[in-house]
């Protein structure tokens, strides 16, 4: 049974697509943001939104690669283009490919979950020394405390 696995997707699935507890869900955040706003640095030193975006999807496609095996790379001494991947192009269409490809990978880990068993929840990560449990939980997290971020670099763009 995997019902603590449907419960984390369900959460992850409100964060990134539904009627998220906090406010506004990450789809609802990114709706009608342009490229222009996506790469804006309104606050001096700060990420743009854009780049924003590419970091939470890395560390989802980490979760999704650790589901297969795949360890995550060490920490501190991952390269920073693979934490924070940059933005290589600024058309509006590249904008909404990456959105389309934050989303896509969103769901893909979401459906990982479901199909992940409650009982390997407590196995430790590949490369890591935490549990898929706090993984999982922390992708939600990670995706929240960003999610705020760009809430205050749309408007700061608008």
């Amino acid at each position: 049974m995997n019902t603590e696995c449907n419960r984390i997707a369900d959460q992850l699935a409100s964060t990134v697509n539904g009627e998220a507890w906090y406010g506004d869900s990450l789809r609802e955040i990114l709706a009608g943001v342009t490229a222009a706003q996506a790469q804006a640095h309104p606050m001096p030193q700060a990420h743009s939104i854009w780049e924003l975006v590419l970091h939470v999807e890395a560390w989802v496609k980490f979760a999704c690669g650790a589901v297969q095996g795949t360890p995550i790379p060490p920490w501190p001494a991952m390269p920073i283009e693979l934490d924070w991947p940059p933005v290589t192009a600024a058309s509006e269409q590249a904008w909404q490919d990456a959105v389309r490809s934050f989303f896509a990978t969103h769901m893909k880990l979401m459906e990982a979950i479901k199909g992940f068993a409650d009982e390997r929840l407590e196995a430790t990560v590949p490369g890591r020394t935490y549990t898929f449990y706090r993984l999982f939980q922390s992708t939600t997290q990670h995706a929240v405390y960003h999610s705020g971020q760009i809430v205050l670099l749309k408007k700061m763009s608008a």
